[in-house]
């Protein structure tokens, strides 16, 4: 993907310099030309077009900032609540991911939803023990985590 990312750039500055005019519209159009040369070159490369690991990128962040904010309203009713009826538990998550950097941001994006907390990762990295503030059912959790961040880190990295 760095390859690709790097080849579109030059094909941006190539075009600068052919058309003797440097400034950032001829830069953006030099790179959108440079888009759809590596799309027609695409079957040449190795892995696949840079722009859907770009665009799988953009779709992890949003489902973090959609899950942030509705872990904070849920943390945030537990909160406000006049009895604490919630429940706190600890559940293990098998995770399909294999990449150390892969295991290492689902961690940090659980972590960093309010009501949830990785305390260890096993040392095969394939568990994930989990701590949560208000579990009802840890079979839904697990379900929950793995159909967002688990999928969405997959689509990035492959």
């Amino acid at each position: 993907m760095a390859f690709q990312i790097l080849l579109n750039f030059f094909l941006a500055f190539t075009w600068m310099f052919m058309t003797a005019e440097y400034n950032g519209l001829t830069f953006l159009i030099g790179y959108f030309f440079g888009l759809v040369i590596l799309y027609i070159l695409r079957r040449f490369f190795d892995r696949r077009f840079y722009i859907f690991n770009v665009l799988a990128a953009i779709k992890l962040l949003l489902i973090f900032i959609r899950e942030l904010i509705l872990s904070n309203i849920a943390v945030l009713k537990v909160i406000l609540s006049p009895k604490l009826m919630n429940r706190p538990g600890i559940f293990a998550l098998e995770t399909e991911l294999t990449k150390d950097w892969e295991i290492t941001i689902l961690s940090n994006l659980i972590t960093l939803t309010p009501g949830t907390l990785v305390l260890e990762v096993s040392p095969d990295n394939k568990i994930l023990y989990i701590h949560a503030m208000d579990i009802k059912d840890a079979e839904e959790a697990k379900q929950s985590i793995r159909n967002t961040f688990e999928k969405a880190i997959q689509e990035v990295s492959r």
